[in-house]
């Protein structure tokens, strides 16, 4: 057997000026570090501090990738209830 395969976490930030971003990847902490960086998403350039309001675990990149979606479909209002429900 090979490596435990890597959970994939679907989050959300809140820029300073207030918009969030939905983004996915396999390690929460590097890619916190790369958006904080500037080498994160173009989005995020520029829109910092950055703040993690929510995080979901899934199984695989697939899964991921599929809820990141249904969450960038949603409107802001939805997202923010999303994000107090935390």
């Amino acid at each position: 057997m090979g490596p435990k395969p890597l959970n994939w976490t679907v989050y959300i930030l809140q820029c300073a000026d207030g918009t969030l971003y939905t983004g996915i990847t396999n390690d929460l902490e590097r890619r916190m570090a790369e958006h904080e960086a500037g080498q994160g998403a173009k989005y995020t350039r520029g829109r910092g501090p950055l703040q993690l309001v929510y995080q979901e675990i899934c199984q695989d990149r697939g899964v991921a990738a599929k809820r990141e979606f249904e969450i960038k479909s949603l409107d802001r209002k939805a997202k923010l209830a999303l994000v107090s429900r935390k």
